[in-house]
């Protein structure tokens, strides 16, 4: 069992961005895809796996924080911290802990558990209260994810444990290491079904690459095209469209194709930036003939001071 804020390595005061920023650099490091001959990596990832899903979940963090819970998320029983412990043990043989600081306990017994206190003679703890059975193990699953259809919100189809397939929905924003719950997919327990916690893991593309919420595309483009500008198809994760290219353009220009990136967490969508990238013919006899009689004076590097 380790100690979430350990195995992420931030402080237990970290805000939620900081913990987000420990686990995606831990997952870097730590993914199984990067470490197939390092056993206690697999581990460490579930670890950290685990503790972000604990951290993140407010409620389960501050149960954690008052010792109500185990890393786990599993429940503590009934714990009176400050000073050594002893123990009080009913006649049923359930333990309950207690701080030994000479402190009565008694009412504050009897305030907790409804019953009459040890000044009047009876139990002081009354009516026995038990902790809530805990709910069975969550379940870590690792979903890999093709580039396009991340950026287009596919649904993708997951296998869980018991041999059931879901049909899951991607979130808006979705990105490397975005983590899914689903409630009661998880492994059994007396106080009912843990979760299944899906860890997003998203694939490169040949051509495409990620900048945010927008998508980059260095496109080849011919001299001619260049010179005179055309009309020529491209690539986009939404399918080929047709991208006009203005005359005299060079290589490094970007265009815009407007809401053809990834879907944003705050609604809308990225843009696909274009980036021209002149692409001469190999051997071309004519061309070279073209360019050894063509006396352009012109110093393209004039602005660098050369």
């Amino acid at each position: 069992m380790v100690d979430p804020y350990q195995a992420l390595g931030v402080a237990k005061g970290a805000s939620e961005k900081e913990i987000k920023t420990a686990y995606r650099n831990l997952a870097k490091e730590l993914h199984p895809d990067r470490n197939k001959d390092n056993p206690k990596a697999s581990e460490r990832f579930s670890d950290v796996t685990k503790a972000y899903d604990l951290l993140l979940d407010k409620d389960k963090r501050a149960q954690f924080d008052r010792g109500e819970i185990d890393a786990d998320g599993n429940p503590l029983g009934y714990g009176f911290g400050g000073g050594q412990r002893g123990a009080y043990t009913r006649g049923g043989g359930q333990q309950f802990d207690f701080g030994n600081s000479g402190t009565d306990f008694g009412d504050i017994f009897e305030g907790l558990f409804g019953g009459g206190g040890g000044a009047r003679g009876g139990s002081p703890f009354g009516q026995q209260r038990s902790a809530p059975p805990p709910k069975g193990a969550n379940v870590s699953y690792r979903l890999k994810v093709e580039f396009i259809a991340a950026a287009t919100l596919e649904k993708q189809r997951i296998t869980l444990e018991d041999g059931k397939t879901i049909d899951l929905s991607l979130p808006k924003g979705v990105e490397e290491g975005t983590q899914m719950r689903l409630s009661g997919k998880g492994k059994p327990g007396a106080g009912g079904n843990g979760d299944a916690i899906i860890t997003i893991h998203i694939g490169s593309h040949p051509f495409f690459e990620r900048d945010g919420d927008n998508v980059k595309l260095e496109l080849p483009i011919g001299l001619k095209e260049a010179v005179e500008g055309a009309k020529v198809r491209v690539p986009t994760v939404d399918g080929p469209v047709m991208l006009s290219i203005p005359a005299g353009s060079n290589s490094g220009k970007t265009l815009r194709l407007k809401g053809k990136g990834f879907h944003k967490k705050s609604g809308g969508r990225g843009d696909h930036l274009v980036t021209l990238m002149i692409t001469l013919p190999k051997n071309d006899a004519k061309l070279a003939e073209f360019v050894k009689n063509w006396n352009n004076e012109d110093n393209p590097r004039a602005a660098m001071g050369v």
